[in-house]
């Protein structure tokens, strides 16, 4: 079979160990990724002076597919955001953020839910400055978001389509429109206006941020797809996540029109780096997202059943899950299982 080239970032702390038994398990699946390993965060300032360096942006921009340990930002000013970084240069205008229920005896049964958050645009921007009062060069922080048609518009397609795609019944369009008349008010109008050419597919409603966080509290259920801004969509989304047992679970999938990124969406965790103690499911999901992005749909089913009948049967778990394996004796049971 062909293979398909794809740009490897082992990231920081745990990253090389979740990102090597997330290789061990789709080297036994058959994946057909041909990997070109590249560095970014901590590793590469150590290398290169650059937490994102051109070697790796021109990887990407070759192979126009990533899979990415966690990052860690260098402290200080002068270095941005590494993940924000790669979402600017490659225009990866959309993330998508599944939650499942894969425990059992959690809080909530039968979660499947997904929230898609627009990944360029709004207060994330970073235009901001502060103005100086008298002897205060601080007095007073001013920032700027920043919504376009053309960006909600682009948004909303994609949104839409990858909820027909993927067999979704209902799109909630969640915004402040209520306050942030014009800057929320916005996406929520182009929104509900691309939404009309998808009603006779999907059914489209919206909500208020504040209640739909308090409705996902109450009953995550009601709820299939999420579509928001910039901020909102990553508050909801870490509370989804925890909804169904925590970041170690949370896979994500930066999408734009020439590159897609794939990640866990938890941090590099120094401090049990080296200790067989991280999860490697968030980013083992991530990789079935990346399966399912070139077509590989078989593959991608297989690793989430084995994932599932792994978490579900609450043996052989890592810490944060309640168990005691390692990140080793964990990413054997998801292979025996395949």
């Amino acid at each position: 079979m062909e293979r398909i080239p794809a740009t490897l970032i082992p990231g920081d702390g745990i990253g090389p160990e979740i990102v090597d038994a997330t290789l061990q398990v789709l080297d036994v699946l058959g994946a057909k990724f041909d990997w070109d390993t590249q560095l970014a965060g901590m590793a590469a300032v150590d290398a290169h002076g650059d937490p994102l360096p051109e070697n790796t942006i021109t990887s990407i921009r070759k192979t126009k597919l990533a899979l990415k340990g966690p990052l860690t930002t260098p402290v200080g000013d002068g270095f941005r955001s590494i993940n924000v970084r790669l979402r600017e240069e490659f225009k990866l205008f959309a993330n998508v953020r599944p939650a499942r229920s894969f425990l059992v005896g959690g809080r909530f049964e039968n979660v499947d839910l997904v929230l898609i958050r627009e990944n360029l645009e709004g207060l994330y921007v970073g235009v901001e400055h502060y103005i100086p009062i008298a002897d205060d060069p601080h007095a007073v922080a001013e920032a700027s978001g920043i919504i376009t048609r053309h960006g909600c518009t682009r948004f909303s397609e994609f949104a839409f389509n990858w909820a027909i795609r993927n067999n979704r019944k209902r799109v909630t369009i969640v915004h402040k429109a209520n306050i942030l008349k014009k800057l929320t008010g916005l996406f929520l109008e182009t929104a509900t206006n691309i939404g009309k050419k998808y009603v006779d597919k999907l059914k489209i409603d919206e909500r208020i941020v504040d209640n739909c966080a308090m409705q996902l509290v109450l009953n995550p259920n009601q709820f299939d797809v999420l579509i928001t801004t910039n901020m909102f969509g990553d508050i909801l989304s870490d509370e989804i996540a925890g909804l169904v047992g925590g970041l170690g679970l949370a896979p994500s999938g930066n999408i734009g029109e020439d590159a897609a990124i794939f990640e866990a969406v938890h941090g590099s965790a120094p401090d049990i780096t080296g200790k067989q103690l991280a999860n490697p499911t968030a980013l083992m999901l991530a990789s079935a997202m990346m399966l399912d992005h070139v077509e590989e749909h078989e593959k991608a089913t297989r690793l989430r059943e084995a994932l599932d009948a792994q978490l579900a049967s609450g043996k052989h778990l890592t810490g944060d899950l309640g168990g005691s394996a390692s990140t080793t004796e964990f990413t054997q049971q998801i292979i025996a299982r395949l």
